[in-house]
């Protein structure tokens, strides 16, 4: 990775979040025994406390199970405030190879272009490491925003062909022009962004003031769309397989989806030892007292 592309994604991974966002994610990090922990999603953008934080828990050594990550739900109090956190694990390492593009996967080079912060670091080669796969993520997406986006246009224009692309390979629902909000929500982020991840994979292109023009050969295209068809396809499987798997295997399933219920409904639900051991099972009593209890109103 470039100085400049490096130094880029370094500092912003170091913005300044909330003190209770960052004292959550110690906590989280260091009761799992984490190498670093990523923050990410609106909240991040806000600097709010509502609603539930997303952390992603980088872990030590080979990735142990074969779809991942885990996912699992926290509520903390702390300083006052009733905290709820979302936490996603996998191992630092296949967290870079995914980053980098060399996996199947398509969600964390696609998720981790966008804006994150690095709140918690074991180490200083612990923060290293999630800096330099921060960068993988950055230049794969930068690969194919180019080999999808127009010969020459404004880097907002490569963006959002990648975007757009992503979206349709994934198992789920976004409004139309997501892509647009993305990008204006996040302008400073992606100001730069593009022609520092092609310049530091020796990816020729000229830049103006008004656009940028990639040296696309022909046979330099191909392998990235070929390359890109090929995860395309697995996308959605993969989604509907982790989906799957978080069904018997996220923790505290039930305790988030009663927080979720009341917040959308207003109906408060009880999480009873089966419940909680068996979300699934207990949704339609679940949805039948939401029902009836709407109905009375």
């Amino acid at each position: 990775m470039s100085d400049e592309l490096k130094n880029r994604i370094a500092a912003q991974l170091c913005v300044v979040v909330h003190p209770s966002v960052a004292a959550f994610a110690k906590r989280l990090a260091e009761n799992a025994g984490a190498r670093a922990a990523l923050f990410y999603g609106s909240n991040l953008r806000t600097g709010e406390l509502d609603g539930v934080l997303d952390f992603y828990l980088l872990m030590p050594g080979p990735q142990k199970e074969r779809i991942w990550p885990l996912v699992s739900y926290h509520e903390w109090r702390h300083d006052g405030a009733d905290l709820r956190a979302k936490a996603a694990t996998m191992s630092l390492e296949k967290f870079a190879q995914a980053a980098s593009g060399s996996s199947r996967d398509t969600t964390i080079w696609a998720r981790f272009v966008q804006p994150s912060a690095m709140v918690w670091h074991a180490d200083e080669v612990a923060r290293e490491e999630a800096i330099e796969a921060i960068g993988g993520a950055a230049k794969t997406a930068a690969r194919l925003a180019a080999a999808l986006g127009p010969d020459c246009g404004s880097e907002a224009e490569y963006w959002r062909a990648l975007f757009q692309a992503t979206y349709k390979a994934e198992f789920r629902v976004e409004k139309a022009g997501r892509e647009d909000s993305i990008l204006k929500l996040n302008r400073a982020h992606f100001d730069g962004l593009l022609p520092a991840a092609l310049a530091a994979q020796e990816v020729e292109f000229t830049e103006t003031a008004q656009q940028i023009c990639v040296n696309r050969a022909p046979e330099w295209r191909r392998a990235i769309v070929s390359w890109w068809d090929k995860r395309r396809r697995f996308g959605k499987p993969l989604n509907i397989l982790r989906l799957f798997k978080a069904s018997t295997t996220f923790e505290g399933a039930g305790r988030y989806a009663a927080w979720k219920i009341e917040r959308h409904t207003g109906v408060p639900i009880e999480v009873t030892p089966w419940r909680e051991k068996h979300p699934i099972l207990a949704a339609p009593g679940v949805l039948f007292k939401v029902w009836r209890s709407r109905r009375g109103k």
